[in-house]
C-alpha cells in the first residue's frame, strides 16, 4: 500500500507507473461481521452502537472481473445506509450478499462472513478489468453507488429499475471505506479538480439522490418558481435539497431542528426556514395518533414564508413522522417525493388530501449513472458545494457513523482511507480559491 500512495502523491506518475504497481494481497477495510447479527437483539435502535458492530480488519484483495475496477480509495464518507449496516436494520446485510452471490459465480465473491461497507469513494483507478476503455490507471476517479447487471431489458430506458439494481457497499460487498475498493466501471466518474479528496467523496450519494428525487423527470421534476418543502434542509440529503433549489430558481422552504441548522441554511442563501424544534410542531398525539390541527399550523407557517402560496413539491424522507404533514401541506395538484424513512417505514396520512386534491406519491431510489453524471458535472463546475463538516481517519469509522445514527451531525462526515491528512489531492486551485468559503461552508459552522 505505501507504494500505492507513495504514486499517487507524486507530481509525475504516469498511467505507465500506475499500471506496473503490484497490487498487495491485503488491504484495510471496515466491515461488519456475519457471527455478530445478533449483538444488538433486544435494544432499541437508538441504542445500537455502530462503534461495537464496525471493524478495521485486513482482508484480501478481491479478484477482478470483466467490466471492473479497482480503485485506491484516499476518501470516503458515512451515510445513512452504512448506519443501518452497522446495527443490522432493518435486516442484516448478509441476506443482500448471499442472494447476489446466487446469481452468478463471479457473484459468489461477494457473499462472505464479512461485509466491506461504504456508498462514497475518491480515489485512483489501479487496475481495470477486460471489457473497460473509459477509464485506465492513474484516473482520478470519484464513485457512484448505482450497481446494475443490465441483462434484463427492464433497466435500458433507466438503469434504476434494472432487476439486479444494487446499492453498492450496501447489497454488494467490497465498498469505499476501505483502502482499496472494487466498483464496476460504469460507477466511474471524474473526481472534480478543485476539490481535496475528503471533499470530493462527500458529495456522491446524497448528491446524486438529491438530484434524481428533485431535479430529474423521474423525480420530481422540479422547474423555476417551484415552492419546495425540504426536510432536514441541512442533513446529508437536505443540504444538496437546498442547493439544488436554489441553483434551479426555486424557493427552498427549509425545515431544520435548531438555530444553528437554520444558519446553515441561510449561508446557503434560503430564507424561508422553519425551526420545527422553537415552533414546537407535534404531529403526532401519541404512538398510533397524529394531530391534524398541526398539520393545519404547519401550513399557515409555510404560506406566512412563501407570500401565501402552498408548496408545489415535498422533499420527504424523514418517513413516519413527518408523511402525514407532507402529504397535507402539499397543493393541490402537487408532489411528495420521498427516497427514505429514517423516522419509520409505515407512512400514515389522510388520503382525501391526496386523491380529492390530485396530488402524487413518487417514490424516487438512488439515481442513474446519467443522473449521477449531471449531479457530479454540477459539483465540478462549482454549482453546487460539498456538505463536509466533519472527518475522521479509517480507524475512527465507527465513531463517525455513531455521530450520523445519533444525528450529531451536519452535511456529511467524511472518512480519510488513504491520504494521510485532510487538504489534499486539489489539482485546479484558481477554481477552488473562488469557491473556498462555499467549500467551507459546514465546516465553519
Amino acid at each position: 500500500m505505501k507504494d500505492i500512495l507513495d504514486a499517487i502523491l507524486a507530481s509525475d506518475s504516469t498511467p505507465a507507473d500506475f499500471a506496473h504497481l503490484a497490487l498487495p494481497e491485503s488491504y484495510r477495510a471496515v466491515t461488519v461481521h456475519k457471527d455478530e447479527v445478533e449483538m444488538f437483539d433486544g435494544l432499541p435502535t437508538r441504542e445500537k452502537d455502530p462503534r461495537k458492530s464496525l471493524h478495521l480488519d485486513e482482508v484480501p484483495v478481491p479478484e477482478l472481473g470483466p467490466g471492473e475496477a479497482l480503485v485506491a480509495v484516499m476518501a470516503s464518507s458515512v451515510n445513512y445506509n452504512s448506519v443501518w449496516t452497522s446495527i443490522f436494520e432493518p435486516l442484516p446485510t448478509f441476506g443482500f450478499l448471499e442472494r447476489y452471490g446466487r446469481t452468478s459465480p463471479l457473484a459468489k465473491r461477494h457473499d462472505l462472513p464479512y461485509h466491506i461497507i461504504g456508498s462514497d469513494l475518491a480515489g485512483v483507478v489501479l487496475r481495470t478489468g477486460p471489457g473497460v476503455g473509459a477509464w485506465r490507471p492513474g484516473d482520478e476517479v470519484v464513485a457512484h453507488c448505482l450497481s446494475v447487471e443490465l441483462e434484463s431489458a427492464d433497466g435500458h430506458d433507466d438503469t434504476m429499475l434494472d432487476p439486479e439494481q444494487r446499492i453498492w457497499g450496501f447489497e454488494t460487498n467490497f465498498g469505499g471505506l476501505a483502502e482499496i475498493a472494487l466498483v464496476k466501471s460504469n460507477q466511474l466518474m471524474p473526481k472534480p479538480a478543485h476539490l481535496s479528496w475528503e471533499e470530493a467523496a462527500a458529495p456522491g450519494l446524497v448528491n446524486s439522490t438529491a438530484y434524481r428525487q428533485l431535479v430529474s423527470r423521474n423525480g420530481a421534476g422540479m422547474k423555476q418558481g417551484d415552492n419546495v418543502l425540504i426536510w432536514g434542509a441541512s442533513g446529508g440529503l437536505g443540504s444538496y435539497a437546498t442547493q439544488f433549489a436554489l441553483a434551479g430558481g426555486a424557493n427552498p422552504v427549509c425545515v431544520v431542528s435548531s438555530e444553528k441548522k437554520a444558519e446553515l441554511c441561510r449561508a446557503m442563501g434560503a430564507e424561508a426556514i422553519i425551526d420545527r424544534s422553537a415552533e414546537d410542531y407535534r404531529f403526532w398525539k401519541d404512538e398510533h395518533t397524529q394531530d391534524p390541527k398541526e398539520w393545519k399550523r404547519f401550513g399557515k407557517r409555510i404560506r406566512e414564508l412563501t407570500g401565501g402560496e402552498d408548496v408545489d413539491i415535498v422533499f420527504e424522507h424523514p418517513g413516519r413522522e413527518t408523511f402525514g404533514a407532507s402529504v397535507y401541506v402539499t397543493r393541490k395538484g402537487g408532489t411528495i417525493v420521498t427516497c427514505a424513512s429514517t423516522s419509520g417505514y409505515l407512512h400514515s396520512y389522510d388520503n382525501r388530501y391526496l386523491w380529492m386534491s390530485l396530488k402524487r406519491i413518487v417514490g424516487s431510489h438512488f439515481a442513474n449513472y446519467r443522473e449521477a453524471w449531471e449531479a457530479n458535472r454540477l459539483i465540478a463546475k462549482g454549482k453546487i458545494h460539498p456538505t463536509l463538516s466533519k472527518t475522521y481517519p479509517l480507524h475512527e469509522t465507527g465513531q463517525a457513523a455513531h455521530d450520523v445514527h445519533r444525528n450529531a451531525h451536519q452535511g456529511k462526515v467524511g472518512v480519510l482511507c488513504l491520504a494521510p491528512r485532510e487538504g489534499m489531492g486539489v489539482r485546479d486551485e484558481e477554481k477552488r480559491a473562488k469557491h473556498i468559503d462555499a467549500i467551507n461552508r459546514f465546516r465553519n459552522v
